[in-house]
C-alpha cells in the first residue's frame, strides 16, 4: 500500500526531507504536446492547466521507469518503517500534553498560512509592479496547491485512516469513524510542500530555498507533535506535495525553454 500511494506521483522526484536531493534524477517530461497548444501563465488560463496537470499526475505510474528506483525504493522503505511504528511513536513517544499538543498545532496552522499566502502575495506584487517573475510564480504555485488538494482529498476518500487521537493511536485505515477528514495524507504537509517547490524553484539562491524547506519542514513535524497526523501521514504528504510542486514548476519551464527556441 505505501507503495502504491507513493508511486502515483513517480513522474517527479523527492528533495530534501525525507530523501536526500542528490540521489534524485529530474523529473521526466509530462507528454509531449505541440509548443503552440499550450497555454501561457496567466490566471485566467489556470483552471485549464490544472485540470491538465491532474491527467498527468493520475497517469505517471505509467512513465515510472527503473533509474526512478533510486528514489522511489528508499521513500516505499521510509514509508513501511513508519506505518510499522506509526503506533508505538504516538502512543509512546510523542506527548500527550495537550498544551503541547495545541501549541505545535497552532504552529503548523500559522507557517502553512505562510506558504499558502505567499503564492497569493506575490500575484499581487506582480500586477502592481509589473514584475512577470512574482506574477508567474505566484500562478505556478496556486497552481500545485490546488493540484495538491484535489489528490489529497482524493486519497482521503480512499483511505479513511484514523487520526490519532482515535483508539489509543491505533491508525487503522478504511475505517468508516474516520469520516471524510481522515488522517491519511497530511493535508497540512501535501499543500505546505506544493507550494515550497515551486518557490523554491522559481527563488534557487540558497538561503531562499532553506527557508521555505524549513517552514514546509516545520509543518510536517508539527503535525505529528500536534498529535493529528501519523509519521507516515505526514512522509506521504510531503513527498506527493513537493513531486505535485515540483511538477508544476519544471513542467511550465521546460515548455518555456522549447518555446524560445
Amino acid at each position: 500500500m505505501a507503495l502504491g500511494c507513493v508511486s502515483v506521483f513517480a513522474a517527479t522526484p523527492l528533495p530534501n526531507a525525507p530523501v536526500p536531493v542528490a540521489v534524485l534524477p529530474n523529473a521526466p517530461a509530462a507528454q509531449k504536446q505541440p509548443v503552440e497548444s499550450r497555454q501561457a501563465v496567466t490566471a485566467r488560463n489556470a483552471p485549464g492547466q490544472v485540470i491538465r496537470q491532474q491527467g498527468a499526475i493520475w497517469t505517471s505510474p505509467a512513465r515510472i521507469r527503473a533509474h526512478d528506483l533510486i528514489w522511489l525504493a528508499p521513500v516505499a522503505a521510509a514509508t513501511g518503517a513508519a506505518l510499522a511504528t506509526d503506533h508505538h511513536t504516538m502512543s509512546q513517544v510523542v506527548s500527550h500534553d495537550a498544551t503541547f499538543n495545541q501549541d505545535n498545532v497552532n504552529v503548523s496552522d500559522g507557517v502553512i498560512g505562510g506558504l499558502l499566502g505567499a503564492p497569493v502575495a506575490l500575484y499581487g506584487w506582480g500586477l502592481m509592479k509589473h514584475d512577470q517573475h512574482a506574477h508567474e510564480t505566484g500562478i505556478l504555485g496556486s497552481e500545485a496547491i490546488v493540484d495538491g488538494l484535489v489528490v489529497d482529498e482524493a486519497m482521503k476518500l480512499v483511505f479513511w485512516r484514523e487520526r490519532p487521537v482515535l483508539h489509543n493511536a491505533r491508525g487503522d485505515f478504511f475505517q468508516g469513524d474516520a469520516t471524510a477528514d481522515s488522517s491519511f495524507p497530511s493535508t497540512h504537509a501535501v499543500l505546505a510542500w506544493s507550494s515550497a517547490a515551486v518557490l523554491a524553484g522559481e527563488y534557487p539562491t540558497w538561503w531562499k530555498q532553506a527557508g521555505v524547506y524549513t517552514a514546509a519542514t516545520t509543518v510536517s513535524l508539527t503535525r505529528v507533535l500536534g498529535r493529528q497526523h501519523f509519521p507516515t501521514d505526514v512522509l506521504v504528504g510531503s513527498t506527493i506535495g513537493w513531486l505535485i510542486g515540483h511538477y508544476v514548476y519544471r513542467h511550465y519551464h521546460r515548455w518555456e525553454l522549447r518555446r524560445k527556441n
